[in-house]
């Protein structure tokens, strides 16, 4: 037999909506309250003279509104299939986002005469530099994957010290220390190679551990067939063992491409032109920092959306493969 606050109990268990418009009901309370500058202080403070010309009831008019739409939202899209829910969820977002940018008051005819050559110079550079530095890096991390994996104590002694330097020094003091340090020894080099440079060893060390992983997750029986078959180390390597490791190295490495195409704003310092070195200095004449700002994080965030597409069809592309 079942007493009446077990059912209900058992109602709200099995009714996880019930449970997730609770929580947002609150959560938007709480959100909506501050949005209208009434603070949980404020609300609790007893009001000193009239409400009605304080604004008080006004902005807890409006946050009651902004709670009550925030919860039907919630409950309504769950009847919504789930590519639909993704789509308004990202079309709400984006409005709100819009709508906070909306409150810097934007000079828009700035942005549209300074954007097309943001586009032209700076994501161009900031592509530039990211593509050249990720494939540097990848030849990097396959050699040092190897010598980690390698019987040979000077080699595994090598990859070991580069991987514990680069990755325990900040990408930032590796630009300077290039950029600045190789022209007392000698050898000058440019803004941009001194980048290439600093992103290509920096992110080589970390992907050297995502290539060591991936190249140790497949089972020792196919080195050992591929040697019974006369194959050497370097066919094994490219016909055999990477062939089967890319479905494990591919998406780690897709991360760090994009992480590489954000880290390469730190490039700016040393006066690459790239998308943020532009961002600071388009607007500072006319001290409109904000719009180039704002329109640099948009065009990365556009970078990052189409990178991570393709990387999700290129992880698609190897799991239909390993399937069949």
């Amino acid at each position: 037999m079942l007493y009446p606050d077990t059912v209900e109990s058992e109602v709200i268990v099995h009714k996880p909506w019930f449970i997730t418009a609770m929580f947002a009901a609150i959560l938007a309370c709480f959100l909506a309250l501050n949005l209208t500058g009434t603070t949980m202080g404020e609300l609790m403070r007893p009001v000193i003279g009239d409400p009605v010309q304080s604004g008080f009831y006004g902005r807890f008019a409006i946050a009651f509104t902004i709670a009550v739409i925030f919860c039907l939202n919630v409950v309504l899209i769950g009847f919504a299939p789930l590519k639909l829910q993704i789509a308004i969820v990202w079309l709400e977002l984006l409005l709100l986002f819009l709508a906070f940018f909306e409150t810097f008051h934007l000079s828009l005819p700035f942005i549209r005469e300074k954007l097309p050559f943001m586009i032209t110079q700076g994501v161009v550079t900031t592509l530039y530099v990211s593509a050249i530095s990720i494939v540097i890096a990848s030849a990097i991390a396959i050699l040092g994957a190897v010598a980690k994996l390698s019987t040979n104590g000077f080699a595994y002694a090598i990859a070991t010290f580069y991987t514990s330097f680069f990755r325990g020094l900040p990408l930032l003091m590796q630009v300077y220390l290039i950029y600045l340090g190789l022209p007392q020894l000698g050898f000058v080099i440019d803004a941009v190679p001194a980048g290439i440079l600093a992103l290509s060893l920096c992110y080589g060390a970390y992907m050297t551990e995502i290539f060591r992983s991936g190249i140790q997750s497949i089972d020792r029986g196919q080195w050992e067939a591929s040697r019974s078959m006369g194959f050497g180390f370097g066919l094994t390597m490219r016909k055999v063992i990477l062939p089967q490791a890319l479905p494990v190295i591919i998406p780690p490495t897709g991360n760090q491409f994009i992480s590489m195409l954000k880290d390469s704003s730190l490039v700016s310092v040393i006066g690459v032109w790239e998308l943020m070195f532009l961002a600071r200095t388009l607007g500072q004449k006319t001290f409109q920092h904000m719009e180039m700002l704002i329109s640099a994080a948009m065009l990365y965030w556009i970078m990052s959306i189409c990178l991570e597409l393709i990387q999700s069809r290129i992880e698609h592309h190897y799991a239909r493969s390993k399937v069949r």
